[in-house]
């Protein structure tokens, strides 16, 4: 076989060093070409790492068996010899910068997979890589330097979990600077400056969200087949809002990570919420800015400690079923048939002269009743709705006993809006969880529905107010610096002499909160939030002439009209039967049950983003407790790496 010379730049000798040429046949290897690189360069190093990088063809050629030929290289390829591993600068939902070692040949999933290892951070797939937002600087604003810790030292494992030390990795224990810089990821950070604050970008529409959410890094793909040099920036951000088994002993640096994502997106208005609601927000940050002073760090526990926990509460459940009563076993089984009371009935797009009316509701299975009167419920209802797939949003101000809950019902026309506005806080709870539940598809006989009404009535108590009382506790107006724990709007909208007292107000439900505690609740008030979890694309559907949104959330998509933002469908992954992805014109189609069929083209991202986020919730849906210590790779790539896929 002929002979012929193939260059190669090897990028440890320098950009001005000219390529080493090495005679190779086209049947040869790329594990011999490796070889014959190494010894032409007489340089005694470690070359394990180093692959050889295609540069017109944008790959790595990591299979080793395979020949030049099978590749299809020529004499003309230009071939680099670097290392797979390099340096990152990467930006975390708390705004500290790390610059570590990161894998730039392997697929961005498994990227990720290797920086949550050395960072502790568990279930990695929830987590991806976005390119940071640019935005202009003004000429004036020169900034000041970022502080970047170095992380480049650290090791790459190839264990799946960190040996721990006191709770702290043992590359971060060995040495007091790197604990110093573990200590950052876990603890919370204080609360911003307002000046700081104005200068982050803000999503001023959806349609910038939509912008937004198109950075995101291919899954399938490398950092290097995406554009991503060393020393790049990053952002490593939670992309997947379906979190499981957070355990706050375990997930300290996770738990604060989401906890910062979560802050961010309050106060840059990343997510719309109510002014009760923020005040509360921003009540909750400044105690969980003050006790992590006192406390610096959420708990973690050693591994006896951790079985001995483990073993008690397989006690207590196995007691718990035990002790089941005849009561309790009845109590379940009235509930399931039976939560009726009279509730205010409203359909706001409905021309009558009287909007709100007394019905007498029935909630049974997962559907709702209503009747004239208690005593015709025993007939035909006026009329029935299912609420398996419906929207269920609260509309709460407990200042003003404003208890209402807003149902967006599927129809075929698109969705059908109805109010039901509760008398009270027990009223609201109880029908607020029985919606919650039925929207999912569950009874009232379902273990959560207690919880879940608990859960309610824990928030409508932090909402409570307290006014004149906060002047007892140790916590003075000059303390607060109020414009830092809400969102600009409001810093437009009121003084700080009228945003102090409301702020205090809110915290005397929350002061009695361990920072665990608090961070947790922070968490599940954001995750009850109407617009938790979605992520946009500006899309056109097929038959249409104009661009609609189209929301992305962990168990349902959602069609948005853009011109006045009202939701005009929703479509559960449940009642999905396939969706597939027409590479060659970019289309998105999708099958339901019910013969229902849509197809859209993505305006402000590539369809594998789309497809991507429909096959990862999917994938994150199939995660249980049996499976938790092993995550399925190949699953994931077969879910979302579409033509590309394993």
């Amino acid at each position: 076989m002929a002979v012929w010379d193939l260059s190669v730049t090897v990028e440890d000798l320098g950009s001005d060093t000219p390529p080493v040429t090495v005679s190779v046949t086209s049947d040869l290897h790329v594990g011999g070409v490796i070889l014959k690189l190494v010894e032409k360069t007489q340089i005694n190093r470690d070359w394990s790492d180093h692959m050889l990088w295609w540069e017109q063809k944008q790959r790595w050629l990591l299979r080793t068996s395979w020949t030049l030929e099978k590749y299809g290289i020529h004499a003309d390829a230009r071939l680099l010899f670097m290392p797979q591993h390099k340096p990152l600068k990467l930006r975390l939902p708390s705004g500290i910068t790390l610059r570590l070692r990161a894998c730039f040949s392997s697929p961005v999933f498994k990227t990720v997979m290797g920086i949550c290892q050395m960072l502790n951070i568990r279930h990695p797939e929830e987590l991806s890589l976005l390119q940071p937002i640019e935005h202009k600087k003004k000429k004036k604003d020169k900034g000041s330097p970022e502080d970047i810790y170095d992380l480049t030292d650290v090791p790459l494992s190839s264990v799946s979990r960190p040996c721990l030390y006191n709770g702290t990795p043992a590359h971060f224990a060995d040495s007091p600077e790197m604990e110093a810089i573990y200590k950052m990821l876990s603890v919370t950070q204080p609360p911003p400056s307002p000046e700081i604050l104005a200068k982050l970008y803000r999503p001023a529409s959806v349609v910038d969200k939509a912008h937004i959410h198109s950075r995101w890094l291919d899954s399938s793909r490398s950092l290097m087949q995406q554009g991503i040099q060393e020393n790049d920036r990053v952002w490593l951000r939670f992309k997947y809002f379906a979190f499981y088994n957070i355990e706050p002993k375990y997930d300290m640096v996770r738990l604060t990570q989401l906890y910062e994502q979560a802050r961010w997106a309050i106060l840059l208005e990343d997510i719309d919420c109510t002014e009760e609601e923020m005040m509360l927000f921003g009540a909750l940050q400044y105690h969980i800015s003050k006790v992590s002073q006192s406390e610096p760090s959420m708990k973690s526990s050693s591994a006896a400690m951790d079985d001995l926990d483990s073993a008690l509460q397989s006690l207590e459940v196995k007691m718990g079923g035990e002790s089941s009563s005849a009561f309790e076993l009845f109590q379940m089984q009235f509930y399931k048939f039976k939560l009726s009371d009279m509730i205010v009935h409203f359909r706001p797009k409905r021309l009558t002269l009287k909007g709100y009316k007394q019905y007498w509701f029935k909630f049974q299975d997962t559907s709702i009743s209503y009747f004239k009167s208690k005593e015709e419920s025993i007939g035909e209802p006026i009329q029935q709705i299912n609420l398996k797939g419906c929207e269920v949003a609260p509309d709460v101000n407990v200042a003003t006993q404003k208890f209402l809950i807003r149902l967006l019902i599927p129809a075929p026309e698109g969705m059908n809006e109805v109010y039901l506005r509760c008398d009270n806080e027990q009223q609201y709870a109880q029908w607020m969880a029985a919606c919650r539940l039925g929207s999912k598809g569950k009874t009232l006989a379902d273990n959560s529905f207690q919880s879940e009404i608990q859960s309610i009535r824990s928030f409508l108590a932090m909402q409570k107010s307290n006014y004149g009382s906060h002047g007892d506790t140790n916590a003075s107006d000059e303390s607060i610096d109020t414009h830092s724990l809400v969102s600009p709007r409001y810093h437009k909208k009121y003084k700080t002499k009228q945003l102090t007292p409301r702020i205090l107000d809110a915290y005397q439900n929350v002061a009695q909160f361990s920072l665990t505690e608090a961070v947790m609740r922070f968490l599940q008030i954001w995750q009850a939030l109407p617009d938790f979890g979605l992520s946009y694309v500006v899309v056109r559907f097929k038959g249409s002439r104009k661009d609609e949104v189209l929301g992305i959330a962990p168990n349902r998509l959602i069609r948005i009209d853009l011109s006045v933002g009202d939701v005009v469908k929703t479509w559960r992954y449940n009642n999905m039967k396939q969706w597939n992805v027409n590479w060659d014109i970019k289309q998105v189609a999708i099958e339901f049950d019910g013969n229902v069929n849509i197809a859209f083209s993505c305006m402000t991202a590539d369809c594998k983003i789309v497809h991507e986020f429909i096959g990862g919730y999917i994938f994150m849906s199939t995660r249980s407790r049996e499976k938790s210590d092993t995550l399925n790779e190949e699953l994931f790539h077969k879910l979302t790496g579409g033509h590309e896929a394993l």
